[in-house]
Formats: C-alpha cells, structure tokens, sequence
C-alpha cells in the first residue's frame, strides 16, 4: 500500500496500518537510536516512545515533509532528551571491563552480513572500533548528522529538517565531523 494511504488510514485510527508504518521504519529508527544513545537499553527505550509519540500525535501530520523526515525528527527530538536526562544520571560506557577482557555492548547487536574471510573480518572490525572511537568523542549533534547522512543516506535538507536547522547548518556540522573522522582514519588506509 502506497505510504500516503497508508498515512491517512492510520490518522483516521486504522491499527493495521500504523503497524505497517511501523514495520517499514522500525529498523531505522532503531538504529539512529542506537547509535546516538550507545546503550541498547536506552535506544530501545528511545524507539518505543518515538512511536508512542507518533502514534500520539499522527493526526498532527500535514504532508507538508517527508514522513521519514517527520519520523526521524521525533526519533532525534526522543533521543535527545534521553541525552539531556542521561547527563543528570551516570552515563554507561559502550565497552565495559569483564573477567574476560574489554566487552563492546555493540557486539552484541546481531549482523547479517556473511563472515567469511577471517582477515577481512579483522580488517573491518579494527576500522570499526576506530569509527567507533572518533564518533564517541564528537558531539552528539555531529554524530547524529553524520549517521544520518552516511549511515541512512539522507540529504542535507532532510537532515536539518529533522534536527530543527538549516541545510546550510547542517552542511556545516557534517563538515566538521568528516574533518575528525578524516583526520582520525587518515593512516588507516
């Protein structure tokens, strides 16, 4: 069904096809989540009240946006405040210390990919810890328009809109955090 009826019949109280709404951007939700909060406890603490809010407020929506891009706005505007909250409370690392050695709470997110080369395999997760590491030590709001505009493949315009900022503030932002990471994996390869 085409996202706009879809649209409309969950305005009109249809829960089928919010469901579908939400089966279609879940995932992204999900991971725009995980990836500013870096606690999976709290990222899908963050995706179940971004869809608590949208479902809420639905009826608000005027087409006059992108739905992805109003959805993604939420799921930004819910992550933050998560931020906000998370600086009165103590922070949580993404690697924490066991008996075991260091542990990466992101490891444990499942992968679909197929490993099959071992060296890539080392490869890759070597280059990932050091994306990993740059993107901690940005701010959340360069991270957040990085991953948005790398990881989900969003324009400029669709990325200040979902963040409340101009295309050009965006631009901007984007601008200073491929400076780090260019700066940080610069040797890498």
């Amino acid at each position: 069904m085409e996202e706009a009826v879809l649209i409309r019949a969950a305005q009109k109280g249809d829960p089928d096809a919010f469901e579908q709404l939400v089966h279609a951007y879940d995932r992204g939700v999900l991971r725009v989540a995980m990836n500013l909060l870096r606690s999976t406890e709290d990222a899908y603490d963050a995706y179940q009240e971004t869809f608590l809010r949208v479902f809420k407020s639905l009826h608000l929506f005027r087409f006059d946006c992108n739905f992805q891009t109003w959805l993604y706005r939420v799921a930004t505007n819910v992550c933050l405040d998560h931020l906000r909250k998370r600086k009165v409370r103590r922070e949580e690392p993404a690697v924490v210390e066991t008996e075991e050695g260091q542990w990466n709470r992101m490891d444990n997110l499942p992968e679909d990919r197929a490993q099959a080369d071992p060296q890539r395999n080392l490869l890759n997760r070597q280059l990932g810890e050091r994306i990993e590491a740059v993107l901690q030590g940005l701010t959340a709001k360069e991270r957040m328009v990085f991953e948005l505009r790398h990881y989900q493949g969003f324009r400029l315009r669709a990325i200040g809109e979902a963040l409340g900022a101009s295309e050009e503030a965006a631009k901007t932002c984007l601008f200073r955090a491929t400076q780090k990471m260019r700066a940080a994996l610069g040797d890498f390869v």
